[in-house]
């Protein structure tokens, strides 16, 4: 017998954080669908949590720098 999926939370207040792989940067997802790449943990909850002050629902900021150059991370359904 297989196991069921365990529930996926939704709605507001759910944010996912999701490690970039082969980066030392995290992608924070908030919840209504607006995404950033941070290096800095504390940065990325303060975005986060600062909602909606910062960013608008389905705005994606675009990253600065040298992960300018890399393609952006796609989601992948679990």
């Amino acid at each position: 017998m297989t196991p069921a999926h365990p529930t996926v939370l939704t709605g507001e207040g759910v944010f996912r954080i999701h490690w970039v792989l082969g980066t030392d940067r995290l992608l924070a997802v908030c919840h209504c669908g607006a995404q950033r790449e941070f290096e800095d943990p504390v940065q990325l909850w303060d975005w986060l949590l600062g909602h909606p002050d910062g960013h608008r629902p389905g705005a994606v900021a675009e990253p600065s720098g040298p992960a300018a150059t890399r393609p952006r991370p796609q989601a992948v359904p679990v």
